[in-house]
């Protein structure tokens, strides 16, 4: 087993016991919470007479049903109202911090977790929510949760957990201009598989994983349960530093900076550290990725052709011809001129800030192709409110898209966002399944997010680098 990790470290400092199971029981020391996943967890704990062990340890947020055009209350689905009165009334009488659509504050929690500095190096963080994985960009162990658990973090504090063995990706060499983090990890996936991780938490290393910004690497370690992977996580360094120093927690508690540096400094995985595998890939080689099917594992470069299902193992043909007919791809073909219907910009893979920058430099003084309804989702009000006094509502809503409110949104099509009949929509967001945005017979292909706005202006899978010389994110 690993030695010296930063998983192995932070594991440790946070294991109360061993439990008869063999599961080591540890403490939790953020647990996010919304409105989808809570209440269930929330009813355990009335039926049982518990109460929310550590409130101030806990913070909540509405995403996944939060309407993202108008955000009006009542909602206008019942189910998305009910949801948020329940989460309203919970927090309430637990005493839990709430960042809801009058705050200012809301927005996706993987969003809202890093830019308020709750997010922090060697915290252990959970979530009902499997993309809660994001967080280890910080150096965190982050976890998604189900709802049993949910119950157990509040009323406890603690979960129950098997420790995994470690894998350590390295991505050497420089990104090539228009090659961003989505790129990176999709071809990660595409190389190992969708449950080549199965067993394992990812350590992402190398020069171009140190030369990404942290909304970079939120958006790889975001993916990480895509590949199968328990959890991802980047080493803190002082790109780290630099974002968590300008959060509002430290800009309120600078002596705490000070006083945690050490700490996040100590729990870095060692130079001499052991892994259980290590795999290399050549970031410099790599081209815009972009989904030919229907898992975030069938993904090529922008240029290469679809495979054969015939040449691919046995145990991913069947599968491979399934979404190929889905999809209405065709092997020997690239993606190239894949005509699309729908441009989705947001999630809490590429919503942040630089996201909607990049895809606003490819989309100025352009137009919405007629046949592309084109929409952006900012991750959070934040985000939202930033992007807005910059002038990139202006430059989006005049290209021809909808410029919308924080949410997760067409992502997971749980509210009003949703692909109609067999659309076939460019996304930014992190899954592909079949029905995953509103449609059983909606086709998403993923891409990076100035490959989304490519694909707005010209209604097809477009290589972003011939439309515009780009720098690398």
């Amino acid at each position: 087993m690993s030695e010296g990790t930063l998983y192995d470290k932070v594991w440790d400092r946070h294991k109360v016991t061993t439990l008869p199971t063999g599961q080591d029981q540890l403490f939790v020391g953020l647990h996010l919470i919304h409105e989808v996943t809570s209440p269930q967890a929330f009813g355990m704990l009335e039926e049982r007479d518990l109460e929310v062990a550590y409130p101030e340890l806990t913070h909540a947020t509405v995403d996944h049903i939060v309407p993202t055009a108008d955000q009006s209350r009542p909602y206008a689905e019942d189910s998305a109202e009910e949801m948020m009165s329940e989460l309203e009334q919970n927090v309430r009488e637990a005493g839990i911090e709430f960042s809801d659509p009058t705050t200012g504050d809301q927005g996706i929690v993987h969003v809202i977790g890093p830019e308020q500095g709750l997010t922090q190096p060697g915290k252990t963080i959970v979530c009902g929510d499997s993309h809660t994985s994001t967080h280890g960009a910080f150096g965190a162990l982050a976890f998604g949760i189900g709802t049993s658990q949910i119950r157990d973090v509040l009323a406890t504090g603690t979960i129950a957990m098997e420790k995994q063995k470690v894998r350590k990706i390295e991505i050497t060499g420089e990104l090539d201009d228009g090659v961003e983090a989505k790129d990176v990890i999709l071809e990660i996936i595409s190389r190992l598989g969708t449950e080549g991780g199965v067993g394992y938490v990812y350590e992402y290393a190398g020069e171009a994983i140190e030369s990404l910004g942290m909304e970079g690497r939120m958006s790889i370690c975001n993916m990480s349960i895509e590949g199968g992977a328990r959890a991802g996580y980047v080493n803190p360094d002082e790109t780290t530093y630099e974002w968590l120093e300008e959060t509002d927690y430290f800009q309120e508690n600078p002596e705490k900076f000070e006083e945690l540096k050490p700490y996040w400094d100590s729990i870095a995985s060692d130079d001499d550290a052991e892994y259980d595998d290590v795999v290399t890939i050549d970031g410099s080689e790599l081209e815009p990725v972009v989904t030919w099917g229907t898992t975030p594992g069938q993904g090529i470069g922008v240029t290469d052709p679809i495979p054969a299902p015939e040449d691919l193992p046995a145990d991913k043909e069947d599968t491979a011809r399934r979404a190929q007919e889905h999809m209405r791809v065709e092997p020997g073909e690239t993606m190239e001129g894949y005509d699309i219907d729908v441009a989705f910009l947001g999630s809490c893979t590429n919503a942040r800030l630089p996201d909607l920058r990049r895809g606003a430099e490819i989309v100025e003084g352009r137009q919405v192709d007629d046949d592309v309804r084109a929409l952006v989702v900012p991750g959070s009000q934040r985000v939202q409110e930033t992007a807005e006094k910059e002038g990139l509502k202006d430059i989006y809503e005049e290209a021809g898209f909808e410029w919308r409110n924080a949410g997760c949104s067409m992502c997971l099509g749980m509210n009003e966002d949703q692909l109609e009949g067999d659309e076939a929509c460019a996304s930014s967001s992190n899954r592909n399944f079949v029905g995953r945005q509103g449609s059983k017979d909606g086709r998403t292909v993923l891409m990076n997010p100035r490959m989304v706005a490519a694909a707005a202006i010209t209604g097809e899978v477009t290589d972003v680098r011939e439309l515009k010389e780009v720098s690398t994110a």
